[in-house]
């Protein structure tokens, strides 16, 4: 497992620590600082990005999150002082963290479907709902100006028509239904500026990187073997996303004007990489100056799903930057250098089966406090 830095704050240090934190809240000169965000998960893989731009625009960041994946993802930027990171469960934390707030950004989630059904469905439920829940009315009770959810185009399903913001949802699995069920119940939620964002399956480098999503499996299985493996038949269709053009989706609807970005759900990615699975490989081929040799694998397996990106783009003025390729050779070229390498929390699902059997994560039933 991973060990423990002393830099941290861990969630049982809040019994001393709490009413500290608070007056050192209220003793700041609110002249000194542009604006001060809440980001929970924020030492993950779209998180740790996130992070080191909201500080390099000036920001003041607080991450909360359990590190139950390590602390990789922050560990070079740990002594910033416009930075303070809390380790706590998401579903648990002392409401008195969120003071003094702007804008809280809930990244936290168990962010993977579960396609073996080990993971009681009690913790997705109480992780990626109940949690969310709470973090949302938290944020209103507080007083944070702005709230942003990253959901999933997952929560669309397979369907045979292009899907946009205004199309009903199918869910199919645990980690779409719960995304979507926190969806819902934020929309009931007044007196908050929210903000919905469905991304797009994301790809690209990370300082916590996550070798299960497709992109990223792909280069590294190139990158180690010389081949890329692709589910059977390969004409299925996925949309993709970077994870800088993520961030800088997140950044800007942080801001936007609040009457273009409140109470609004936009889809986040291109229609320009709704791919085609196969097709994501051959641009990897391509990228990396590799001949083709593709592995097929699986039952057949023909569901697709093409999601349109129009909303983003006509209210925010938001395209995407990056491609399949520049995911692809970052990756490559970290793991050349020796930057990056495959370990076994970089696989999330994988991950969360070992702390489950190891009893370090567990359902905690009623003791979720929706405030």
């Amino acid at each position: 497992m991973f060990k423990r830095n002393p830099w941290r704050y861990k969630a049982s240090d809040f019994r001393l620590q709490q009413s500290i934190f608070v007056e050192e809240i209220e003793e700041i000169n609110r002249e000194d600082i542009y604006m001060r965000i809440f980001v929970t998960g924020g030492a993950g893989y779209i998180g740790s990005i996130l992070v080191r731009e909201l500080l390099q625009k000036g920001y003041e960041v607080t991450v909360l999150d359990l590190m139950l994946f390590g602390d990789k993802g922050l560990e070079d930027i740990i002594g910033e002082k416009r930075l303070k990171i809390i380790e706590a469960d998401v579903r648990t934390y002392s409401p008195d963290l969120m003071i003094g707030h702007d804008v809280v950004i809930d990244l936290a989630a168990i962010s993977q479907p579960d396609p073996l059904n080990k993971i009681d469905e009690n913790i997705f439920y109480e992780i990626n709902y109940l949690a969310a829940t709470r973090t949302a009315k938290l944020a209103t009770k507080k007083g944070a100006k702005r709230y942003i959810f990253t959901s999933t185009c997952s929560v669309y399903g397979f369907q045979d028509n292009v899907v946009n913001e205004t199309s009903s949802p199918n869910p199919l699995e645990n980690y779409a239904k719960t995304k979507y069920m926190a969806e819902q119940e934020m929309q009931k939620i007044n007196g908050l500026c929210k903000t919905i964002l469905r991304l797009a399956t994301v790809y690209g480098y990370s300082p916590k990187m996550r070798f299960d999503l497709v992109v990223n499996a792909m280069t590294l299985t190139l990158y180690k073997y010389g081949k890329i493996r692709v589910g059977r038949p390969g004409t299925q269709k996925r949309p993709v996303v970077h994870v800088k053009d993520v961030v800088n989706a997140i950044i800007g609807v942080l801001e936007a004007p609040h009457d273009i970005v409140c109470n609004e759900i936009f889809n986040v990615g291109s229609n320009e990489q709704n791919y085609r699975v196969l097709d994501i490989a051959y641009e990897i081929f391509r990228a990396l100056n590799k001949e083709p040799n593709i592995e097929f694998y699986g039952e057949l397996d023909t569901r697709s799903y093409v999601v349109d990106f129009s909303k983003i783009k006509r209210v925010l003025g938001f395209t995407c930057r990056y491609t399949v390729a520049d995911g692809a050779r970052e990756i490559c070229k970290a793991l050349h250098e020796g930057i990056l390498s495959y370990e076994p929390w970089t696989r999330v699902i994988d991950w969360w089966y070992e702390l489950i059997s190891k009893g370090l994560i567990k359902s905690i039933g009623a003791k979720v406090d929706l405030i």
